[in-house]
């Protein structure tokens, strides 16, 4: 069957919160903005999140009704975003239903993702749930004449997932058995919520064991060298320790450097011999001129060359490259991750470089962050990484695993 991508334009609201209530939902094409369908409804006495779910309730029974394969909920309620994307607990014991209800329906579809937008851009669905609301309250209802087309690109909605379906189910299994914590859901920031841990891809990222040049501080970026003996024992005492983490990882991606993948190997045999896989984006920096030396070496031989490199992340070592640089590359090796392994647990094994750039990132740092965290030789962070663009950082440099090697 040909794809269909909707948008879902959905709003609801009472007059005194509780109050004479209505919803309001507009279904239209995603590239042209034509309406293809228009919900409202008056509902008696109730709350305004009580009404604004049953708008999204409506706006996704009219996409389910016209065949919709993939759906872009708008609302200019954040509460309703939050609870559906999991970031928010449900609190509130009679929205439970109606979040249930709704998660129902997003199982339906290929692919729902939900956006929050300002009232003024949800305008036609809020005209529609002012109509309702008056006749709830027994007034005449006031025309909708206020039926503005889409100006803005149509946005690229996500392809079919299966982890749609898995986080709507999650929204509901939680929506029918939260437990209340609060009186007011809307003051719960997103970050300090549990997310459903289920619909994450986790990413357990590896630095390599020792080498020569590890121990003796150098310098080491494309140069090809070996784990010490001390590294292969530190690769083994790893890899008993990500079994003991994630028993269930599906596979190990590795820079291509040997360093790298004896490492990955060790880590892969104590999984009972998941799949090791090379990619080129995991590679440390090429630190060019400087490869093999110390920090004291290049001070002497490149002292203004060193200044500016730590003063940036856009100024590369001669020859070399820079971080920003690595940091493209790094970016790039996790957007694949995430698209090759949804909702699965998988290793990276790497280098500093690479692993400091993903950390940052994860935890909105900026670049001092780069040379005030210290990774130790296979030191062990877990990230988890939402479809939706959440992110939480479990771990950071655990290295619990080595202290008998």
């Amino acid at each position: 069957m040909a794809s269909r991508v909707v948008l879902v334009e959905a709003d609801g609201g009472s007059r005194g919160n509780p109050g004479p209530a209505g919803y309001g939902a507009v279904v239209r094409d995603a590239d042209t903005g034509e309406v293809l369908a228009e919900r409202s409804g008056s509902i008696g006495v109730t709350t305004n999140n009580v009404a604004e779910y049953r708008g999204l309730i409506a706006g996704l029974e009219a996409a389910a009704d016209l065949g919709a394969t993939e759906v872009e909920a708008r609302m200019d309620s954040k509460l309703v975003v939050e609870q559906m994307c999991g970031r928010w607990q449900i609190k509130n014991a009679g929205l439970r239903p109606l979040a249930a209800q709704a998660a129902e329906l997003v199982s339906r579809f290929a692919a729902v993702r939900f956006t929050w937008v300002p009232r003024e851009r949800n305008r036609h669905a809020d005209a529609l749930a002012n109509a309702a609301m008056d006749e709830a309250a027994g007034a005449p209802a006031r025309p909708v004449v206020d039926r503005p087309r889409i100006v803005e690109p149509p946005r690229e909605v996500g392809g079919a997932d299966p982890a749609a379906r898995d986080a709507a189910r999650e929204v509901a299994a939680h929506a029918a058995t939260a437990r209340t914590t609060g009186s007011d859901a809307t003051t719960a920031p997103a970050s300090w919520e549990p997310r459903p841990s289920l619909t994450a891809t986790r990413l357990l990222l590896v630095r390599h064991g020792e080498t020569e040049y590890t121990e003796q501080r150098r310098y080491s970026g494309r140069g090809d060298v070996a784990l010490s003996a001390r590294g292969r024992e530190q690769a083994r005492a790893t890899g008993a320790r990500v079994a003991a983490l994630a028993p269930g990882a599906v596979a190990v991606v590795t820079s291509p450097l040997s360093r790298c993948t004896a490492t990955a190997e060790a880590i892969a045999a104590a999984l009972g011999g998941v799949p090791v896989r090379r990619d080129d984006d995991l590679i440390e920096c090429d630190f060019g001129a400087w490869e093999g030396r110390t920090f004291a070496e290049v001070r002497e031989g490149w002292p203004g060359e060193l200044d500016a490199w730590l003063a940036s992340t856009a100024v590369a070592p001669p020859q070399g490259e820079s971080f920003v640089q690595v940091a493209e590359r790094a970016t790039r090796a996790v957007a694949a991750l995430c698209a090759a392994y949804p909702r699965e647990t998988v290793v990276v094994v790497s280098h500093v470089s690479p692993i400091k750039l993903i950390l940052r990132d994860a935890l909105a740092a900026g670049d001092a962050f780069l040379h005030r965290l210290y990774l130790d030789a296979a030191g062990i962070s877990v990230l988890d990484l939402w479809p939706d663009g959440g992110v939480a950082v479990r771990s950071v440099n655990d290295t619990a695993h080595l202290s008998s090697v």
